[in-house]
């Protein structure tokens, strides 16, 4: 009769095991994952990627509210903010990272080696010593960069403005990804026959100042995905359209809100690209071994209503290979 009674109990707790090891699975796949957000500031390519990048988690059954739980911070251009945020980011020991721009990958990237850091529109991560190598990061950031086609975008002024001879670049010099892509310019402005004059800001406040510095000087403006400069770009497009000088900018949504053209990548598809490396992390692979990735090709954007404000005429063969033409 014991030996009964101890065969019955001992099938009781196997039992027992067996169906809490059946259920731990389930119970982990339920599990919310907690996502930290960090943007430098608003403009409208950045929240393009970070929507971008959330609704591919949506989509693959992380809704926000459901399965994904967010806490997005935007600095507001305030590095002192960015440090404040992407320490809490931290302290709430979010189980995902998303850092929106290079500022905000550096400072996140400054404030923890352990949770995993995606980032996007991100010039260049290796200068911006954010990984090793673009192959492989061997650090725990991955994500997109968003490196422009310069020679392209400044090789559009041309095709634009034919008899242009000088052009000005307004960036912020404490921006790395500002900083890689003025060097880009100035290494291919010989081959395109071109003067460059370039005028460096330190606060958003300067924008509308270094604009006006550039008139008489200037044949066209080019503005790089400059975080500082970009959210101010109205002032530039005010002293572009009355001084008649026609604005190429490094991404599209600045030409949708006045800027005259681009050839460049569309930020939302960029983000998207993001969340689907974000999901291989979630599913348990490491940053430190996947590949930094970028978008594939570039589209042309042309604005006519800026053109005419500007006093540009677009040709029509541009206007035949644009994808977006903005009337």
């Amino acid at each position: 009769m014991k030996k009964i009674l101890l065969s019955v109990m001992l099938m009781m707790v196997l039992g027992l095991t067996g169906c809490g090891a059946s259920e731990a699975p389930q119970d982990q796949a339920n599990e919310k994952v907690k996502l930290g957000i960090i943007q430098i500031v608003e403009h409208p390519s950045l929240d393009a990627a970070r929507q971008g990048f959330l609704d591919l988690l949506k989509e693959q059954g992380y809704a926000e509210g459901d399965k994904l739980v967010v806490d997005y911070q935007n600095a507001q251009g305030d590095q002192g903010n960015l440090q404040t945020i992407a320490r809490k980011l931290v302290q709430d020991k979010n189980d995902l990272l998303l850092a929106v721009a290079t500022p905000s990958a550096m400072m996140m990237a400054n404030e923890t080696k352990d949770i995993p850091i995606l980032i996007t529109a991100v010039t260049d991560p290796v200068s911006a010593k954010l990984v090793k190598s673009m192959d492989k990061p061997a650090t725990n950031v991955t994500g997109t960069i968003d490196m422009n086609p310069v020679k392209d975008q400044l090789q559009l002024i041309k095709d634009i403005v034919p008899n242009v001879k000088s052009i000005g670049i307004i960036y912020n010099a404490s921006e790395i990804n500002s900083q890689v892509q003025v060097e880009v310019a100035e290494r291919v402005a010989p081959e395109l026959d071109v003067q460059l004059v370039k005028v460096t800001v330190t606060a958003s406040s300067e924008v509308m100042q270094a604009a006006q510095s550039l008139v008489g000087k200037v044949n066209a403006i080019y503005l790089p995905t400059d975080n500082m400069v970009i959210s101010s770009l109205a002032a530039v497009l005010k002293v572009a359209e009355e001084n008649k000088l026609p604005v190429i900018a490094g991404e599209s949504d600045s030409v949708a809100k006045g800027a005259l053209a681009t050839v460049g990548i569309d930020y939302y598809q960029l983000g998207r690209t993001t969340g689907r490396m974000a999901l291989r992390i979630i599913k348990g692979e490491k940053p430190q071994e996947m590949a930094i990735q970028s978008q594939v090709g570039s589209e042309l954007t042309i604005n006519l209503q800026a053109a005419e404000r500007m006093g540009v005429t677009i040709p029509e063969e541009l206007k035949a290979k644009a994808k977006k033409v903005i009337k």
